[in-house]
């Protein structure tokens, strides 16, 4: 087979032996987009990337596109309303499996028409690519069935292994041996999400947005205490999850609560990781005891503060090491253990993945406005939330996955209801 699996592919693929490790993207037509058109567009923008005929070889840690005909298969849904629709397909397609091994069809395309739109979505096996990846798959989708040419050229499917950003890397890997330590204390000292059964993966979905008052005023915020709105919405979290985790107060130790941002280590791979249809995701975690009466402005320059130092000194390079010590514990553990791991080593209550489609979705004229895109990731072992935010226009959406084992629809609700009061209460 022509392909290795990278650390990052390996690392979901044991995460997805727990539970299925879906990711789905959405993005709306044009209206009067004809569904043969765009399953025609399907097949052969399938055919054209060259990501047909998937063969995974889990033993051997390798796959290959043997680029076989495409299914031109499209699912259609009828429905009332869009968006309540789209939220229910997410949470479906977030918890139906893929083939584990072997021959994978690891995209299932599906569009909803509604009498208040029309949106295509792409459930995908998350181990065969990020979501820049999807985001350009789907934009040359709506572009063939709209009559424009393919503006690409095949992307490379069999993207560099790790090693070589090891080696570039070295020195910075070595001085981030030295962190180690810390790492592990912040660890320690941080609550752990409490799951009432570990082995339960079920993913529960919710589809929520920032109207585009609160979403401007947060990016003013933003630039006027000169924080990214990474950031701000990392600090956002913590101090909504606040309440939500009141026992950590009496702990004796365990008093910090800890979020991780998604980061795309796809660059640090030079013009092979630009280039390539593949995996490239690492993370950044931040840990705050998020002390009673703190202001949200104090929070968010002190996550900053954690988040520079990260990015400057390549701290998330550490996270690899992380995954490379993980592959080598991972057979050695049950299934139980697995399912538990990472709250027990690594707790993380909450995780942010970003996509910023107003600046990656190509168009002649930038006045344009760019189609609504939502998201919904999956969860996995590593924390019980994550929130796919998106930008679009002057709106944010963002979808928010849960493990239902430990949170409901109401808590995720009372989160989100939480960040918007403190987004109203920013000067």
């Amino acid at each position: 087979m022509k392909g290795v699996l990278n650390l990052f592919q390996s690392t979901m693929l044991r995460w997805r032996d727990l539970h299925p490790y879906n990711a789905v993207h959405a993005v709306a037509l044009p209206a009067g987009t004809p569904p043969g058109a765009l399953a025609t567009a399907i097949a052969c923008e399938l055919e054209h990337c060259g990501l047909t005929g998937l063969t995974l070889d889990r033993r051997r840690g390798r796959y290959e596109y043997r680029g076989v005909s495409p299914k031109d298969d499209l699912a259609v849904v009828a429905a009332e309303q869009m968006l309540p629709a789209l939220e229910s397909a997410i949470e479906r397609h977030l918890n139906t499996p893929f083939a584990e091994d072997g021959p994978i069809e690891p995209f299932r395309f599906f569009r909803i028409d509604a009498a208040d739109g029309c949106m295509l979505g792409l459930a995908y096996d998350h181990f065969v690519a990020a979501g820049d990846c999807i985001m350009e798959l789907l934009h040359a989708i709506v572009d063939r069935a709209g009559g424009v040419p393919p503006q690409a050229g095949r992307p490379l499917l069999y993207p560099p292994r790790e090693m070589r950003l090891f080696l570039r890397n070295a020195p910075r890997l070595v001085a981030g041996l030295a962190r180690l330590p810390v790492l592990v204390r912040s660890a320690r000292s941080t609550a752990r999400p409490r799951y009432r059964d570990a082995m339960d993966g079920h993913t529960g979905y919710a589809l929520l947005a920032l109207c585009s008052e609160r979403c401007l005023r947060l990016r003013r915020v933003a630039r006027t205490w000169g924080l990214t709105l990474n950031d701000m919405l990392l600090a956002l979290l913590l101090h909504a999850l606040d309440p939500m985790v009141p026992q950590r107060r009496q702990a004796r130790r365990r008093r910090c609560l800890a979020v991780a941002s998604i980061m795309n280590l796809r660059n640090e791979y030079g013009e092979a990781g630009r280039t390539a249809f593949g995996q490239f995701l690492g993370s950044l975690r931040v840990s705050h005891p998020v002390p009673p009466g703190l202001p949200l402005e104090a929070l968010a320059r002190e996550v900053h503060a954690q988040t520079t130092q990260v990015k400057r000194e390549k701290l998330y390079l550490q996270t690899l090491l992380a995954m490379r010590y993980v592959s080598a514990v991972w057979p050695l553990l049950a299934p139980a253990q697995r399912a538990g791991f990472y709250a027990k080593t690594y707790p993380i209550w909450a995780g942010l993945s970003m996509l910023n489609v107003n600046a990656l979705w190509r168009r002649a004229d930038k006045n344009q406005p760019v189609p609504i895109y939502i998201r919904g990731v999956p969860t996995g072992p590593l924390a019980p939330i994550v929130l796919a935010v998106t930008t679009v226009g002057d709106a944010l959406y963002a979808g928010i996955s849960y493990r239902t084992t430990a949170f409901g629809r109401a808590d995720i609700d009372n989160l989100w209801s939480g960040i918007e009061a403190r987004i109203d209460d920013l000067p």
